[in-house]
């Protein structure tokens, strides 16, 4: 043999021998290998042994793990819709599953971080603008998990989280209601407004709600139901007025609890 067909063999092996090896692997072996990725900040390698390791140990426990763990993975790289399709898929595949309540937990956790940015987001960007499909799904969830796991570890928080999701989802209706309200558009805005106080009475946003209710009344010409409405508002809020600038209104920060 030739030195240089010597070396083009050699080179060969090597070139398959961590693909061999890795095929050699068992699942305990790739589920450590993942971990170890993930633990340096390497999620897409760690993706990727979770998925072998998957086809690997199809319908045991550690591929049911393996699993929840690679939507971990797939969310922390930014890949926010493969790690919901694929905690749906095992919330459908394994509905009896031990790791169920953490399946929910994590797919609200990934609705709600992507549309509330969590608690250290503390910005001047006005959250309840933006579209609140995420924070109804992230709310879902967090409602399964608490419903039907009332025990689980993960239970209060995801309590402290609906508590977010419904003030900035009753944000979002005033700031609905005090665009149209701005604009003239005064059925449209006691519509709005009306849904805010109805559905979130406990929120901070609700003062600001009947007193956009009550200018809509009055900009309407329903005087009887402007009056019942500032009656309604002075009871809760002895401060406020139906004649308050709402234009300069301050209102509660969309993360501080009830």
């Amino acid at each position: 043999m030739s030195a240089i067909s010597a070396t083009a063999l050699l080179l060969s092996a090597c070139e398959s021998t961590p693909r061999e090896e890795m095929s050699r692997w068992t699942p305990e072996r790739l589920y450590t290998e993942a971990k170890e990725e993930a633990a340096n900040g390497n999620y897409e390698k760690a993706v990727k042994l979770l998925e072998r390791l998957e086809g690997r140990a199809a319908g045991s426990v550690l591929a049911q793990q393996a699993q929840i763990e690679r939507a971990y993975y797939l969310w922390k790289s930014g890949e926010k819709a493969q790690a919901l399709s694929t905690l749906e898929r095992f919330i459908k595949l394994h509905p009896t599953s031990p790791a169920l309540d953490y399946a929910l937990y994590l797919q609200g956790l990934v609705n709600f971080n992507d549309n509330l940015g969590l608690f250290g987001n503390y910005t001047s960007q006005d959250l309840s603008e933006r579209d609140q499909q995420a924070s109804r799904d992230s709310y879902q969830s967090f409602r399964q998990l608490t419903e039907q796991f009332p025990q689980s570890p993960y239970a209060e928080d995801a309590r402290l989280r609906m508590s977010y999701i419904v003030n900035s989802l009753a944000a979002y209706e005033v700031h609905v209601a005090r665009y149209y309200l701005r604009r003239g558009a005064y059925v449209a805005a006691a519509n709005r407004a009306q849904q805010a106080v109805q559905e979130f009475q406990r929120s901070p946003s609700t003062e600001e709600a009947l007193v956009i209710l009550a200018q809509s009344y009055d900009r309407l010409g329903l005087t009887e139901l402007r009056d019942d409405t500032a009656r309604v508002l002075k009871a809760n809020f002895p401060n406020a007025t139906i004649d308050a600038d709402l234009s300069g209104r301050r209102k509660a920060p969309w993360w501080r609890p009830w």
